[in-house]
């Protein structure tokens, strides 16, 4: 069974849903430890309840971002993980730490990259008047939301659509597949073939990509 730590700074709703699907027996992992760089982040005590160890490392105790980095990788490899799951993670990491953890590192994002990266993804959707939006479950690389594709979600943007709906709307698809992706790795399913994911198993090995579900 695969090792996971999960990253999280605030409340850590993917965190739960993923711990939601270790507990239905959908996802075949161990989760090992749930970090936070923020010591009031409420998702640490959800990981306490569900048995989970929890840590934080205050990211305002280091001068330097690369310090802080150092002492965040330190812990995690404490843990021995096969995968790191960046799951609100409010924190660039340095080119150093993501490569330390290459091809072992995951981060979801509420929009579908390319598009929308960085902040307010959703208040930038609908400026743009989009009329798909959703996120996107990828490896990380240097760039900041960027990095092989894994799965999306695509949603409808609707005309009474606001900031707080199409997030609730984007949220519940966010939960879905974040533990999609991390079973597909946990079954050893998933290849990084030149910079592209290809999921083991399709035909002709070929990457989903998209889900199937639009709601």
């Amino acid at each position: 069974m695969k090792n996971i730590v999960i990253l999280i700074s605030g409340r850590g709703s993917n965190m739960e849903a993923l711990v939601a699907a270790r507990d239905a027996g959908t996802l075949p992992v161990n989760i090992a430890a749930v970090i936070s760089n923020r010591p009031a982040a409420q998702g640490l005590e959800t990981a306490e309840k569900a048995g989970i160890t929890a840590h934080y490392i205050d990211h305002k105790a280091f001068a330097e971002r690369d310090a802080f980095d150092a002492a965040l990788a330190e812990c995690i490899d404490g843990f021995a993980p096969d995968l790191v799951v960046l799951a609100g993670f409010m924190r660039i990491l340095s080119d150093g730490f993501v490569r330390h953890y290459a091809g072992r590192l995951m981060n979801i994002h509420p929009s579908l990259l390319p598009a929308f990266p960085g902040l307010h993804t959703h208040r930038r959707a609908l400026e743009e008047g989009v009329r798909i939006h959703g996120c996107t479950v990828h490896f990380v690389t240097p760039a900041l939301d960027h990095g092989p594709v894994i799965i999306q979600a695509a949603v409808p943007v609707l005309d009474s659509d606001d900031e707080v709906t199409l997030a609730a709307r984007v949220l519940r698809q966010e939960h879905r597949i974040y533990a999609q992706a991390v079973r597909w790795f946990a079954e050893g399913r998933l290849r990084l073939d030149d910079g592209r994911v290809r999921l083991a198993g399709e035909p002709a090995d070929g990457a989903v990509l998209v889900s199937p579900e639009v709601c």
